[in-house]
Formats: C-alpha cells, structure tokens, sequence
C-alpha cells in the first residue's frame, strides 16, 4: 500500500457507518494488512491484548473500541498496558464511534479528532505501513492527492509522447511540469487575475479530446513571457484569450513554450489537478512533487518518500525571490543597506516587481507568509517582509537569513521559556500568538525546546501542555 492508496481507503472507512466490532481490522486493512494476519487476529489466535474488546498487531498497533464518551480512558488504558510494552507496539488508539484518540508511543506525538475527520490524520499512521519519511504532507492529504493527479499526467504524457520519455528531454519534461504547478498555485493565491484563470481557460479552449491542448498551454506560456505593454506587437500574435494571464518575470517561462501533445486522458488529469485547491497544497514539498512525478521508483511507491530538494526555487523565482536576493547580496554586512532594504519590502514597493497593484501585492506576500517562505515584520503601515529561514536553508545561505532579520529563533525560544516562567505552562495555540508562527513552525520551535531538554510536553491531545523541563525521571 502507498500514501495515496491508504489515505483513500481511510477516507472510505471514515464515511461508512461506524460498526465496533469491524473498525479494527478494517483499520488494519488499510495499511496493508493481510486478510491471513486479519483472520488469525479476529479468531483470537495472535490477538495479545489484555484490554477488553482490544485488538493488538505484534510491533504495530495497539487498538481498542470504547464506550460513548470514554475514549480518554480506553487510550489511558491501551498506554498502561504490559501488552502494549511487550508487543512492541508502535501506536495505540482509541475510539467510540465519535471521536478518535491516537498516540505514537515513540515521540508521544498525539491526535484527537472527530471520527468522520480521522482520516485527515492518514499521515500520522503512515509508519504502520512501513512509511517513515513523509514529515511535509503529515496531516494534509491535499498533498498527496495533487501529487497522485500529478503522476497519472506524467505517465500518460510519457506514453503519449515517447520521445520526451528519453533522457535527452526529461530536463524539458520537468521544466513542463514546474510551469503547470507554478500556475495551479498562482491562480489559487490571486498571483493571477481572478481564482481559476489558467485551469479555466484551458478547460475553455482545448478540445475534450485533448488535440489542441499542447498549442492552448504553448500560447499561455508564451503570454507569460511577454510584458504587458509589449504584448500589441508580439509576433506571432498572441490570442486574446491568452492576454488575461500577467507577465512573470525570472525566467520560468523564457525560451521555447514547447508542450507534449495530450490525449483526452492527459487533458482530464490537467484539469482535475488544476481543480484541486492548491492554496491548501504545502509548497514546501513543490519540488518534492516534480521529483516524486519524474522518478521511476518514486513513481512507482507516490508518497511513499519527500525530500526536500532546491526545485522548489523553481516555483517562487519569477515572483520576487530573484530580486530580493540579489538586493540582499548587495546589501552584505551594511546595516544602513540592510535597513533600507527592508525598509523597501513593502507591499508597495514589491507590486512593481510583480507588475500588480498593492492590494494584490500584498495578498500575494500574505498567501507567501502563509506558507512559510516569507516572514512578515511589523503591522499596519509598517509591515515588511523578508524572505524565510526555509528559503535560505534551501539555498545553503542560512548566514543571509541572520543577517537579514537577526536572531529570530533564539528570541522565540527565550519567549516561550520566558512565558512559561510567568505563567507555568504554555499551549500550542499561545506559542503561535506569543511569537506569531504558523502551526507547523510552533511545532518544530516546541519540539526543539523539548529536544533540548528545556521544556517537556505534560498531557495528550487538547489537554496537553508544555512546563519547565523537571530533568530525569527518578527511579
């Protein structure tokens, strides 16, 4: 079973009726279970659990139907039992039909949701299938379903077109596919005109048949890489349809706007990724995405492995990062020039390079911010933003992050450790208002305190907190 397959058979299960006495195995058979190991289980033959109605797969997972209302308890009892020790298991989990509780025993890493919604969490149990490398697309199915669309058009593309399937194109055949994913995110994070533009004009102009769609995506690409004020006298012309599309700078669609012919399937995958919502799609793993579409064995186990790999540059250059670095780099070690420079990033004075007002302008930096590729200073008038500690970690240049905006994780640590001095304790949610972070970054700021062994997390799912580390346990 791969990511896409497990998430998909998990969302099945959490739409059918809840039935208790078939929610384990059917669990089970999820992450690849086979119907032997399920049937020994259900007889009782290898099922070591000491919690009523229990159900415990050997080195896996530790399972058991509560009571209405008595879910903490069950998970209470599931982590208290010599069983679970002794089985080795890897999770426990508890549920009543309305709610779900789950822990990693290893991280103590926990989940409590409704029912209907567990498998939105379809990547925290991804290490049951033998799936331990996917930290970007934990919690986020969206991910793995544009990534899956994704792979099918490249597939179908790669038949259709044999000759863009042999080494001398493939550099051609990934630069296809950055171009679409910079254009399904542009359109759903109004860095184009209006949500949807690009998907519905392809949808608009190609042939269901998918005939003329390589010529309607060629004539889009090459829009983009004609300024507006130039377009009048473009040779060929371009068609009016194709002018609703901005200039994007940078480079991402220079050169030749040559696209594979497409075949009626390939056109339905495009438009069906295109349909998806990408502002919900994490673009930390975009050049995971080309990686995992145009590798063999990546193709051959989608989802199953995301590292992190420069191509996401591929995606954001033409935006702004290109300028913003290179005003960086002339900057140095000047704190006058550092000062203006940041002074300079306002959404004001970044609608010029992205040819859009300011009020675009800034959606644009906010939907950015919002995805942790750049940071915001400031409020109101003053807000400024500079390029993330991620987008510098990317390129290898983490001494320009901290020359840009100084020391702000050593800050957001003394914040917490500072807040829970005063108050005791501190939560998730407080550390994201306290030092103004997304989830994912008071995650990874809270994780590494605990790490350190400066703080430690006390309690699971809602109820749990994080207090002054007390040092070892005592025997």
């Amino acid at each position: 079973m791969n990511a896409v397959e497990i998430e998909q058979a998990l969302s099945e299960l959490a739409r059918q009726a809840f039935d208790g006495a078939v929610f384990p195995y059917a669990f089970l058979a999820a992450f690849g279970s086979k119907d032997t190991a399920l049937k020994r289980l259900r007889a009782g033959n290898n099922n070591a659990s000491d919690v009523p109605g229990g159900v415990l797969l050997r080195n896996q997972i530790h399972i058991a139907v509560s009571a209405s209302g008595a879910v903490g308890e069950a998970l209470a009892a599931l982590r208290a039992s010599p069983a679970t020790a002794k089985a080795k298991a890897k999770f426990i989990l508890a549920t009543d039909g309305q709610t779900l509780e789950a822990e990693a025993l290893a991280s103590g890493e926990t989940i409590a949701c409704a029912y209907a919604n567990f498998a939105d969490h379809f990547g925290f149990f991804l290490p049951l299938a033998g799936i331990s490398t996917i930290q970007e697309i934990k919690d986020n199915p969206v991910d793995v379903r544009a990534t899956w669309r994704l792979n099918k058009l490249y597939v179908e593309l790669l038949s259709a077109n044999p000759d863009w399937a042999r080494d001398a194109r493939r550099a051609d055949m990934n630069h296809f596919m950055a171009r679409l994913i910079f254009c399904f995110f542009a359109e759903d994070t109004d860095i184009f005109n209006g949500s949807g533009l690009f998907t519905q004009t392809v949808d608009r102009m190609s042939e269901r048949d998918g005939a003329n769609t390589h010529a309607v995506l060629s004539e889009l690409f090459r829009a983009m890489d004609i300024k507006l004020a130039e377009r009048t006298n473009a040779q060929p012309r371009l068609p009016n349809w194709a002018n609703g599309l901005p200039y994007v700078n940078g480079g991402l669609f220079a050169g030749r706007a040559d696209v594979p012919r497409f075949t009626r399937m390939a056109r339905s995958y495009l438009i069906h990724a295109g349909n998806l919502n990408w502002k919900q799609i994490n673009p930390d793993i975009f050049g995971s995405m080309i990686q995992a579409v145009a590798d063999d064995e990546e193709r051959g186990a989608l989802g199953m492995h995301y590292t992190s790999v420069p191509n996401i540059l591929k995606v954001f250059n033409p935006l702004l990062l290109d300028d913003l670095r290179a005003a960086l780099n002339e900057a140095g070690d000047n704190k006058a020039k550092l000062l203006n420079l940041r002074k300079r990033l306002s959404a004001e004075s970044l609608a010029r390079h992205i040819q859009r007002d300011a009020a675009s302008a800034k959606r644009t930096l906010e939907a950015l911010t919002e995805a942790g590729l750049v940071e915001a200073h400031g409020n109101t008038r003053g807000r400024s933003y500079t390029l993330s500690a991620s987008v510098y970690s990317v390129v290898s240049d983490k001494a320009a992050y901290t020359r840009q905006v100084g020391f702000g994780p050593i800050q957001h640590e003394q914040m917490v450790l500072s807040y829970i001095r005063q108050h005791g304790q501190i939560k998730r949610a407080e550390v994201m208002d306290l030092c103004r972070l997304t989830e994912g970054q008071a995650k990874e700021l809270l994780r590494r305190l605990v790490a350190s062994h400066m703080i430690e997390l006390l309690g699971a799912g809602r109820a749990s907190m994080y207090v002054e580390y007390a040092g070892p346990a005592q025997a």
